[in-house]
């Protein structure tokens, strides 16, 4: 196999292992009420910064991870990633936790058709006729549930916008991911510490709300937290953020399962239509990558 496939598949699947675990962490999120969101967000940042400082540590060693820091503008484009991140991770569990599902879910399959146009405008990515044909589909399915509401979704951009601006951050930044993660982390961590310690000292942390199980919960969140993002940069780093952009579609189809059958929310029948078209555009673009796959092969490109 060609360095070039092998590297293409290894972002591919990243890619699909990133959408599936983002796609059923709402249930995660859920078990962890009622701890404020405020709250769940400071343990978040300083968690994530913990494991993978740990995890760069273990793999690369402390000189390793210092090398980057030493390059022109590096801790300015790893603290302004690291705000982008926060700034979307905030928004998705302060809008859970205010019972904005409905936009958040809007938000999600906004999102990869935001890295998509990214992707186009910013690094002039071309386009296949079976993307143009699948993203034409996913833009059908959004606009559907646009017009659907009638108003304005801030959280939904919100939440689009700031994850498309950090796609494209990731696609620039040239090391390995974790090192990439704590990076982009190690400026908050101080930060998101002190008011932790604030405010578990006066009693409105997570240890006066929660359960002892939802504690221990809640430490979970820096690995579940740096999984994702981490196979989110590995194929960042790998594929064409259009491709990207339309395998991320997969995390809010499942959030919508689990949202109907696991957590009974209503489901009317203009969702389930925007839904079924934004299938119809994920098996097209399926269907493309498997053609481009097999004509490599006939030419010769792969050497199995």
């Amino acid at each position: 196999m060609s360095e070039s496939r092998k590297q293409y598949k290894i972002g591919i699947t990243a890619a699909l292992i990133c959408a599936v675990l983002w796609g059923v962490l709402p249930i995660y999120w859920q078990a962890l009420r009622p701890i404020d969101s405020s709250v769940i967000i400071f343990y978040r940042i300083m968690l994530v910064g913990v494991v993978c400082f740990i995890a760069a540590l273990k793999l690369y060693g402390i000189k390793a991870i210092k090398a980057p820091l030493k390059k022109k503008w590096a801790k300015l484009k790893f603290f302004t990633a690291g705000l982008v991140i926060t700034a979307n991770w905030s928004i998705y569990i302060w809008a859970v936790n205010a019972d904005f599902v409905i936009q958040t879910c809007i938000g999600y399959y906004i999102e990869p058709l935001m890295v998509c146009i990214f992707g186009i405008i910013i690094f002039k990515e071309a386009l296949t006729k079976f993307k143009l044909t699948a993203l034409c589909f996913a833009c059908a399915g959004v606009l559907l549930i646009l017009l659907y509401f009638r108003e304005i979704p801030l959280i939904a951009l919100s939440l689009a916008v700031t994850f498309a601006v950090y796609a494209a951050m990731k696609k620039t930044f040239n090391i390995e991911a974790m090192l990439s993660l704590f990076y982009e982390t190690m400026f908050l961590v101080p930060f998101a510490a002190a008011v932790i310690v604030y405010l578990e000292v006066n009693g409105k942390g997570a240890i006066a709300a929660a359960e002892p199980y939802q504690y221990a919960l809640l430490f979970l969140s820096g690995i579940l937290t740096a999984i994702p993002l981490g196979t989110f940069a590995v194929a960042a780093n790998r594929v064409p953020l259009v491709t990207l952009g339309l395998i991320e579609y997969i995390s809010p189809s499942i959030t919508l399962i689990i949202g109907i059958f696991l957590f009974k929310e209503p489901f009317d029948l203009v969702q389930f239509i925007a839904f079924v078209i934004i299938w119809i555009g994920l098996a097209i673009f399926t269907a493309g990558e498997i053609r481009e796959a097999n004509e490599i092969k006939r030419q010769g490109g792969i050497n199995d």
